[in-house]
């Protein structure tokens, strides 16, 4: 019983099949966490930048077609 478990523990280090995909699995995790952590960081920023755009180009709509006056 213990020759046979030990044969198939040998076989399954042996076998490099699977390295792989881990390995993409575990880049994979690492560029989500990467996006995951600029998002969190700079979503606010990117929130007023927009923000500032949208007030920008309303004030120059509003400007060019004398809407509000």
């Amino acid at each position: 019983m213990l020759t046979i478990t030990l044969q198939l523990l040998r076989a399954t280090l042996r076998d490099r099949a699977g390295v792989s995909s881990l390995e993409y699995g575990v880049l994979a995790v690492g560029i989500v966490a990467a996006v995951a952590t600029a998002v969190t960081l700079l979503g606010a920023d990117f929130t007023a930048l927009f923000t500032d755009i949208g007030t920008a180009i309303t004030a120059a709509v509003t400007k060019v077609t004398g809407a509000g006056t």
